[in-house]
């Protein structure tokens, strides 16, 4: 009998997974891949299915309340500004996120940990208000130590110190290093903690941001973790290279609401800040910055609708910097189209990347990338981490996004899209001269790769919507 019970109520689960599916599910394979693990795994069908299968953007996994955002100050824009040839790509960010173009911004751009920790903490000395801090990863070592450090001292300074770190990828946090945090004086949350009561809900969405805000006036984000290895590099990949970016003015409001937000969902409280108001024109500079935040709640997968713009609206060249290109459909198809169509395709990966199985995945399209003509470059000096695109001499984006599903549909993530001729030209010298450092790809080459490594990258690409 008792059998009997728990048969019916395992069906009745299926059955109203499988009615989740059909009303909720965003793609056609995916909604049959699902069904089919559903009817063919019992019991881990639909295990899985509630780990990694569920569709956030019907089913928020945070209701963000109204009232929160109503009661921030008004973010101060001044009048849009014309962009030509982008104006269609700031349109869509401004209508889906509700981030505005800012015009009144200095931006420098850093290269790997040293030069980045050194503006980051002269920049947190000079705090007078307050910090905000947030990171997909925090380890404990010598940064985390001088952090520490500094915030004990600015906090004796009535400076408020928020610190807001990730339940998955700060797992090695220790409780003794966040019982010192407080003990400090720090506020420290912990976004979607590791917890068995959550497990199924929050395991497969994490928040992948880097933000660093002070006194509402300088920003920071990018693609570097607050993590020993940036310094010292690491016993197995060598030395981390990557690139985060600095930021004085107007956007700097909208990466602080950014954490205001995520702060809120995490603790529950609402911060209201005390200098000036978020976005004011301050005339730092005369960049044109918007910044673009995307997650599994959002309505619209902004990031890949970002992505794919760019990818179509580029005319002359499009080179991509990132260490994850595992692309979906639309994604992959952007870019055999942009190739194939004559415009000059360039992508710089690390050779070797900090999970195995992702190695093999990234591997897995290129010999699609080779075959549209697009080039393939492989860093071979460490770990190359950065994640950049640039076009035409006229747009770029740099921040914490990568080119897989994981980023563009579970992560929440940050990215700063940089109207900038003289920016965008930097960076394609930087890609230009990391790329002649780098080994490239030939198509008859490749193809002569053995039928071991070939099997190895086909069996990971099946997990390609899980990495």
């Amino acid at each position: 009998m008792l059998l009997v019970i728990v048969i019916v109520i395992y069906l009745l689960i299926a059955f109203s997974m499988i009615i989740s599916l059909l009303l909720n599910g965003v793609r056609p394979s995916k909604t049959l891949a699902w069904l089919l693990a559903i009817f063919t795994i019992p019991v881990g069908g639909v295990l899985l299915y509630l780990l990694l299968g569920r569709n956030r953007r019907k089913n928020k996994l945070y209701g963000l309340k109204k009232e929160f955002f109503d009661g921030l100050p008004q973010l101060e824009t001044g009048s849009p500004p014309e962009l030509d040839v982008n104006e269609k790509l700031a349109n869509l960010i401004t209508h889906t996120t509700g981030s505005a173009i800012t015009s009144s911004n200095a931006l420098s751009i850093l290269e790997d940990g040293k030069e980045t920790f050194e503006s980051i903490f002269n920049a947190l000395e000079a705090a007078n208000d307050h910090i905000h801090i947030q990171y997909y990863i925090f380890e404990e070592g010598e940064l985390a130590e001088r952090l520490l450090q500094l915030f004990e001292r600015k906090v004796k300074e009535n400076v408020t110190v928020r610190l807001l770190y990730d339940g998955v990828g700060s797992y090695s946090l220790s409780g003794s290093y966040i019982k010192r945090l407080k003990e400090a004086g720090v506020a420290v949350e912990q976004f979607l903690p590791f917890r068995f009561s959550k497990f199924l809900a929050s395991l497969n969405y994490r928040n992948h941001r880097k933000i660093i805000v002070v006194d509402n006036e300088v920003g920071f984000t990018g693609g570097i973790n607050i993590s020993d290895k940036y310094l010292k590099g690491d016993p197995s990949l060598g030395k981390w290279h990557d690139t985060h970016i600095k930021i004085t003015g107007g956007a700097t409001g909208f990466l602080n609401r950014i954490f205001l937000a995520d702060w809120y969902l995490a603790s529950g409280q609402k911060v209201q800040t005390n200098t000036k108001p978020l976005g004011e024109n301050r005339a730092a500079g005369n960049t044109l910055i918007q910044i673009v935040p995307s997650g599994p709640d959002d309505d619209f997968a902004i990031m890949e609708q970002v992505y794919f713009s760019m990818i179509n609206q580029a005319k002359e060249y499009l080179y991509i910097t990132n260490p994850y290109i595992i692309p979906n459909q639309a994604i992959l198809q952007s870019l055999h189209t942009a190739a194939l169509s004559g415009v000059d395709v360039r992508l710089l990966l690390s050779f070797s990347t900090d999970i195995k199985v992702v190695d093999w995945c990234v591997r897995a399209y290129f010999e699609g990338y080779l075959k549209a003509g697009i080039k393939v470059y492989l860093h071979p000096d460490g770990f190359l981490h950065s994640k950049i695109m640039v076009s035409d001499d006229t747009i770029a984006s740099i921040g914490t996004a990568n080119l897989d599903d994981r980023s563009l549909q579970q992560n929440y993530e940050v990215n700063a899209i940089i109207y900038d001729p003289a920016i965008s030209k930097s960076l394609k010298a930087n890609f230009l001269a990391d790329s002649s450092r780098s080994i490239q790809l030939d198509y008859a080459q490749h193809q002569q790769r053995k039928w071991p490594e070939r099997i190895l990258e086909g069996t990971a690409k099946l997990l390609s919507p899980l990495l």
